[in-house]
């Protein structure tokens, strides 16, 4: 990546008291690039109708929504489009998948979480409890990632499901999926996976992975508000969703409630377009690989920068395992001595730097570990736009704000 890719952005030559922005609050939602706002625009100029009708407009929706679904199952490399629903945002979804798995469930069949997890994916399946599904917790460590030997300790022929996220949106851990996997199988269990915060950074293969369910959210990948649910083939069919009789009633359909924002779906579909424009390869698969490759790239080297550089600052606890321990996510989490993380966000924001404080739905992982009567904590996130200069300037900003204590 390099600064021509920050001209695809109109919000990054915004200037705010005569200078520029900083955006490091990529971890709950990036900027969008000018041909995501155009496609969204372009949509209510021609094509704005339902769908499913005789006329000009409504079989243009039509097509914006079977080439936003077929994208996304290239996107996740998912079988066919047929697998992939859509709906408002991810939680929603994760709602409506858990009300459905709860009809198939019965009292004493159990159901694996993490203390990690943001809580999309923990309060649906907590909520189940009430019927009388046994939901167990994998414990968080100190450092930030999850209790392995807890976790085989805990799933049993008893559990039906365990849910945890690829990557942590607070502490950036990213989760070993593979060893997770092995243990599903061999107690028969279904994967489910939260790639809210895996997606922006990382190529997905849902086969690969051979989960059953993957969330994520477009507009942590450079589109619009939009959730996106992975269902393997056969598996939602088996399910029993809240659904009108007027829905189609196999999947993807059967989840989906009510009219779809089709607007945003042509959003959703430039987005992947966009990241595949900043990958070289013969179809779009290839072209999205290759672009994540050079964003892990780019990423990477910035956020280890970033937080190496905050672990040096007197003062300051850098949350998490560190770059040089496990692949990790490019979003860094820290606590300041002396400083709660909403006065670090407001006075980094004085600079115009864009940081997030407390706890990012992440709220069991805080208290776990003790950040919760602190705020929380001051998070930061490297973006494919994000520049070395921006890092820089952020670094010498806190070590100012440490140093005039």
């Amino acid at each position: 990546m390099n600064s021509s890719i920050r001209a695809f952005f109109p919000a990054l030559s915004r200037m705010y008291r005569e200078k520029p922005l900083i955006f490091l609050d990529g971890p709950a939602g990036v900027q969008v690039p000018e041909m995501v706002i155009e496609a969204i625009a372009e949509y209510y100029r021609k094509s704005n109708a339902n769908t499913h009708g005789q006329f000009i407009t409504t079989q243009e929706t039509d097509e914006v929504m079977h080439n936003c679904r077929e994208s996304l199952a290239i996107f996740l490399g998912a079988e066919s489009a047929r697998n992939i629903s859509l709906g408002q945002n991810m939680t929603t979804l994760n709602f409506a998948l858990s009300l459905a798995m709860g009809r198939y469930l019965q009292a004493g069949d159990e159901i694996l979480i993490t203390q990690l997890d943001h809580e999309s994916n923990r309060g649906p399946w907590l909520a189940l409890r009430k019927q009388g599904v046994v939901v167990r917790e994998v414990r968080l460590r100190e450092n930030g990632t999850l209790d392995y030997e807890d976790f085989a300790h805990k799933i049993n022929e008893k559990t039906r499901l365990v849910a945890m996220g690829l990557a942590s949106n607070i502490f950036g851990t990213i989760n070993e999926v593979s060893l997770i996997r092995r243990l599903t199988h061999q107690v028969g269990a279904w994967l489910l996976l939260d790639a809210v915060h895996y997606a922006p950074h990382f190529t997905i293969d849902v086969q690969d992975l051979d989960c059953d369910f993957l969330l994520c959210s477009a507009y942590k990948f450079y589109g619009p508000h939009v959730g996106i649910l992975y269902c393997k083939t056969g598996l939602l069919d088996r399910l029993d969703p809240n659904r009108l009789r007027t829905t189609e009633q196999q999947a993807p359909y059967s989840i989906e409630t009510g009219t779809l924002n089709h607007a945003a779906m042509a959003g959703v579909l430039a987005a992947v377009q966009f990241l595949a424009s900043l990958g070289l390869g013969t179809d779009l698969r290839e072209q999205l690989v290759h672009a994540f490759q050079k964003i892990v790239q780019h990423e990477r080297a910035l956020a280890q920068g970033l937080y190496e550089g905050l672990a040096d600052i007197p003062g300051i606890r850098v949350i998490g395992p560190d770059f040089n321990t496990i692949q990790r996510a490019p979003t860094i989490s820290f606590v300041m001595e002396g400083k709660t993380p909403t006065a670090v966000c407001q006075a980094l924001a004085v600079e115009n730097i864009c940081a997030w404080d407390g706890h990012f739905y992440a709220i069991k992982a805080t208290e776990v570990l003790g950040l919760a009567p602190l705020g929380g904590v001051t998070r930061m996130g490297i973006s494919l736009y994000t520049m070395q200069e921006e890092v820089d300037f952020t670094l010498e900003v806190l070590r100012k704000m440490r140093s005039n204590y």
